[in-house]
């Protein structure tokens, strides 16, 4: 017995593909949430979701969830020490019958910066001035050592 194949359709651009675990014709928001691994530790801290205003309970990787069709607006930051709220980003998107919105969100390597919310990939904010400020951090450690060397060995 011979398998049919799905009718063809067509991926537009800006609409992702049909989702087929959605047989009801229901729209889905899932959200990818990273951190860079130079700032491991946002780990410790849970990531906020709102869609619409409304908080999505959230964890660091993939949140997926059902919503009604039409425009949502979405919302992700991180609580944390010293700002109280870092990496804010946000954006919206159009829920179409039977697909699931794809989002990525990408935490900022330093504090003061916005986060990424988008459609993946996305890059991790802050990550040129982060390498440069480690790179300085360890010219200036480099430095000390010679410099204590040398005065002990005058």
């Amino acid at each position: 017995m011979a398998t049919q194949a799905p009718p063809y359709r067509p991926v537009l651009p800006g609409f992702p593909p049909d989702d087929p675990a959605r047989g009801d014709g229901g729209s889905t928001i899932a959200v990818t949430m990273r951190y860079a691994p130079l700032a491991f530790l946002l780990g410790m801290f849970t990531p906020v979701l709102e869609i619409d205003g409304q908080g999505v309970p959230a964890i660091w990787g993939r949140v997926a969830t059902s919503v009604a069709l039409g425009e949502h607006h979405v919302h992700v930051h991180v609580p944390y020490l010293m700002p109280a709220r870092i990496g804010t980003a946000e954006t919206t998107v159009l829920a179409v019958p039977g697909r699931t919105v794809e989002l990525e969100y990408r935490a900022p390597l330093l504090s003061f910066l916005r986060g990424n919310l988008g459609v993946p990939p996305q890059r991790y904010p802050g990550l040129a001035a982060a390498v440069a400020l480690l790179l300085l951090a360890a010219t200036l450690l480099a430095c000390g050592c010679v410099g204590i060397v040398i005065s002990a060995t005058s």
